[in-house]
């Protein structure tokens, strides 16, 4: 459970209720951080469904592992995912968009292939650390 995420507990519980008898549902939590990787990189799609978010990290851990995300627009989630580009950004609480976008990259992998792909790039270009590193040589440069 995210620890800054005080409702996480309940709602699991919930949603463990609910899937309970479920044989193609499993639910993981505190996955190490090799499952976790394993499973963004064997995704189709992976969820971001946030009501308020921070930068959310997780949505770049996927964009890098080139699997196009489905997220909501708020935080920083906008700032990494590029709606129709290497993902989608949706209303938190629209839920028959989500169903749709998640139900039309799974129905073209050919799509998802080239957001994922887009995703890998947007990241590189933007997030990396080498990115910044590289912005302050050029800064370094102009003011010498």
């Amino acid at each position: 459970m995210a620890t800054d995420d005080p409702e996480g507990q309940e709602i699991f519980e919930k949603l463990e209720e609910t899937v309970r008898g479920e044989k193609d549902i499993h639910l993981i939590i505190n996955a190490s951080d090799i499952v976790i990787n394993a499973l963004q990189r064997a995704s189709a799609v992976v969820i971001q469904k946030s009501l308020k978010e921070g930068f959310a990290i997780t949505v770049s851990e996927a964009l890098w592992k080139k699997t196009p995300v489905v997220a909501s627009n708020v935080g920083g989630i906008p700032s990494q995912v590029i709606d129709g580009k290497n993902g989608y950004l949706l209303d938190p609480v629209d839920y028959q968009g989500f169903s749709e976008k998640i139900t039309y990259l799974l129905k073209h992998p050919d799509i998802a292939k080239k957001m994922g792909e887009f995703g890998k790039k947007h990241v590189q270009k933007n997030f990396l650390i080498t990115r910044h590193l590289s912005d302050y040589i050029e800064l370094m440069k102009k003011t010498i």
